[in-house]
């Protein structure tokens, strides 16, 4: 059973390389010289688009490389991890035991990342995350062998405080679903809008992913502040902007968020989303012509148009290049291996960042505003942002 399971894990693996051009060699780990790279990834689901996108990033910011990291020919691995953290532990050691992956890059849902740094802490394999944006990643529970190459949670929402209050707007109700990710969105929120002189007069919750706001928005409405600041992504997000415009809100007390509320879903939101500010790490429309000419290679390479989560990948690839290249491909020199990753500068299409020392990136965020649906560029709202890396060892 166990070697029928491996012979069709193989061979999907096989489908899957070559269907993107890439045709794996059906030999011994013992013959290959080749860098073992794990994708753990959301493929189908929800999330389908955003494994996609980060795929495609890393691929071609390995390519432009030269296709090899530090001079060794590379073979891919990739597991679908259905966005479902039940199954995490068991993707996970599917690709470190049975694939015997150097590298394992994942994933998007901070769930599913939890169950990828459990094993990447028992293993030692290296794992880059493109996308989970959990605080405990690079927090409590940071590894030597984690590096982060997205964001944490509260960071898009640590540079959205000051420029609401230098707007004026200093009572404001804080709206999000009521799960991890919204709750560490609000840290980043109280934190910055606090420190600035701002008074959060409401914090109004519902499950994930209930989207019936009407009685909160009845609530908001009532309570009258200078502006509301929200966490929210995906389908729920554009709900929320149609359903804020249809109550009346739109114009009346405006809306500001994480950058996550517009990604994504201005097709959706329609007009509705006019007007909505946040703060985000990247822009589609960031007018530099390092974002110029990412764009330009990735829609002639994958015949779509790139997102923050493409330009995630593109760095999870940047950044493994550096690191393989430094140890000139022998990934097995750890200490060399992350020092050089931990020392990187990383030339992203969102602009230069630098790591933490608890892995995660310093980086500008933005501030934008959604008009003719595009989030345009107003400036930076914060420069070199870092998350705080609180309870980790590696920062102290």
């Amino acid at each position: 059973m166990t070697t029928r399971r491996l012979v069709l894990a193989r061979s999907a693996a096989l489908v899957g390389a070559a269907s993107t051009g890439l045709l794996l060699p059906q030999i011994a780990r013992a013959q290959s010289n080749r860098i073992r790279v794990g994708f753990m990834l959301p493929y189908t689901g929800t999330f389908a688009q955003l494994g996609v996108a980060i795929e495609n990033g890393v691929r071609m910011a390995i390519a432009q490389q030269g296709g090899k990291l530090g001079g060794r020919e590379i073979e891919w691995f990739k597991v679908d991890d259905e966005s479902e953290p039940s199954k995490g532990v068991e993707n996970a050691n599917r690709l470190v035991q049975r694939d015997k992956v150097d590298v394992l890059i994942g994933t998007v849902h901070s769930g599913v990342q939890m169950a990828i740094q459990k094993v990447a802490r028992e293993s030692g394999v290296l794992n880059i995350i493109p996308n989970a944006g959990v605080h405990a990643a690079t927090r409590g529970l940071c590894a030597p062998n984690v590096f982060r190459t997205s964001f944490t949670n509260s960071q898009p929402t640590l540079a959205l405080g000051k420029p609401m209050v230098d707007k004026g707007l200093k009572k404001a109700v804080w709206i999000t679903w009521k799960y991890a990710a919204g709750e560490e969105a609000f840290e980043g929120f109280r934190e910055s809008y606090t420190k600035a002189g701002g008074t959060i007069v409401k914090e109004l919750s519902l499950p994930f992913p209930n989207v019936e706001f009407q009685a909160l928005l009845t609530e908001i409405a009532s309570i009258k502040p200078d502006a509301v600041a929200c966490f929210f992504a995906g389908g729920g997000a554009a709900k929320f902007i149609r359903d804020y415009a249809a109550a009346g809100l739109k114009g009346r007390i405006p809306l500001w968020g994480s950058g996550f509320l517009t990604e994504g879903v201005l097709d959706a939101a329609g007009p509705a989303a006019d007007g909505i500010m946040t703060t985000m790490h990247y822009s589609d429309s960031l007018a530099t012509p390092r974002n110029q000419q990412f764009r330009l290679e990735y829609a002639k390479a994958f015949k779509m148009q790139p997102d923050v989560y493409a330009v995630q990948g593109y760095d999870s690839g940047l950044l493994l290049v550096q690191g393989a290249n430094a140890v000139k491909g022998d990934l097995a020199n750890k200490p060399a291996l992350y020092k050089a990753m931990e020392g990187a500068t990383i030339d992203s299409p969102r602009g230069k960042w630098t790591m933490s020392r608890a892995h995660n990136p310093i980086q500008d965020m933005y501030l934008r505003v959604v008009a003719d649906r595009e989030n345009k560029v107003l400036g930076i709202a914060a420069k070199a942002l870092a998350d705080s890396g609180a309870g980790c060892r590696l920062a102290a």
